[in-house]
């Protein structure tokens, strides 16, 4: 099986027009300048010179949000920039950001005819009032539009939503994810809404207007948003900004985050979160007091079942004082479990 990479490239800002009360991309991404397509071949040759193997499945990926919305030459000029590492096999497809008010059907043979192959949308929320609330500059109907015409070419649909948005409640966003279902997504990414500086968000939050989530509320959300897509059967890609030097806690220096739930291995997070709630279901419909429990896992999910800083074993000790053993079993598909209950009080002589 070929492993996958992706060579990432931030276009921030240039073709958006719109200011979202949340967004700087410049701050979010790290990028300040215009890329070129220098810049793209650079980036491309130094990502191939690490991969450490030749035979994989590289996509080039243009990130920033809205990059059909740039200039056509600019556009032109960035993915001609990527066409001979596709002929040469070197690269085998192209994917990219975008705003749903961006898309048309002109714009969908222009992106086909440069091997894009994948196109992800910025939706964030599917209310309107939320949206507009955010200056999005876009409503539902353009999400509605752009994906079904996204589809109807024969690309791959992505979409991106953000939980806690000004106004937004945790049912708002659920019915964000339930809405962005029935468009047939093949993939996701969720965002808890971070307060960045320069935004008027953070202005928002200085004058009390704005509460950001907490961590574990984000988290609680973001818990609900995986098992909903999942039951669909809908990659969630990513869960929470990617850390850089500027997308860092709060009480960092060089930090461009004010605020908000924060947290460098946040996905971890909400898998661990999920698994503690497996585990702590089948330990409640029993009708003994459980002493241990041992869960068999896939290798792979042995670090989410036993939790951040091994805090589902913390927890499960300190809460309901119950030993937690993992156990890595490699017959077991990732995502699935073996839970059995080895010890009971009952099987303890005092």
């Amino acid at each position: 099986m070929k492993k996958e990479y992706i060579i990432p490239i931030f276009v921030p800002h240039l073709g958006c027009k719109k200011c979202c009360t949340f967004c700087n991309q410049r701050k979010i991404s790290g990028e300040q300048k215009q890329v070129t397509a220098e810049d793209v071949k650079n980036t491309i040759e130094y990502y191939l010179k690490n991969f450490k193997s030749s035979d994989n499945y590289v996509e080039v990926a243009f990130f920033g949000g809205s990059f059909t919305a740039i200039d056509r030459n600019i556009q032109e000029e960035l993915l001609t920039a990527v066409q001979p590492y596709i002929k040469n096999k070197k690269v085998n497809s192209i994917r990219l950001s975008t705003r749903p008010d961006a898309i048309d059907k002109d714009i969908l043979n222009f992106l086909k005819k440069n091997h894009v192959k994948t196109i992800e949308l910025g939706v964030q929320s599917t209310n309107n009032y939320i949206l507009a609330r955010c200056k999005r500059g876009h409503n539902f109907e353009d999400v509605k539009k752009a994906s079904k015409l996204i589809r109807w070419y024969g690309f791959n649909l992505g979409h991106q939503m953000m939980v806690g948005l000004p106004e937004s409640t945790k049912l708002d966003d659920i019915n964000t994810a339930k809405q962005l279902i029935k468009l047939k997504p093949k993939m996701v990414r969720i965002y808890p809404v971070l307060v960045i500086k320069n935004t008027k968000l953070e202005k928002d939050y200085n004058s009390g207007k704005y509460n950001p989530l907490t961590v574990v509320q984000a988290v609680e959300i973001c818990k609900e948003l995986v098992k909903i897509f999942a039951n669909k059967k809908i990659d969630v890609i990513r869960i929470g900004l990617q850390p850089t030097d500027t997308i860092s806690s709060p009480q960092n220096k060089n930090s461009e985050v004010v605020a908000g739930p924060f947290h460098p291995a946040f996905r971890q997070l909400v898998e661990s979160g999920m698994w503690y709630d497996v585990i702590l279901t089948k330990i409640k419909k029993l009708n003994i007091k459980v002493k241990e429990v041992e869960v068999a896992v896939n290798p792979i999910d042995v670090n989410n079942v036993v939790g951040q800083k091994k805090e589902n074993i913390k927890n499960l000790k300190e809460i309901y004082d119950v030993d937690l053993i993992v156990k890595a079993d490699e017959k077991i598909k990732q995502g699935k479990s073996k839970i059995n209950v080895t010890k009971t009080y009952g099987d303890i002589s005092y």
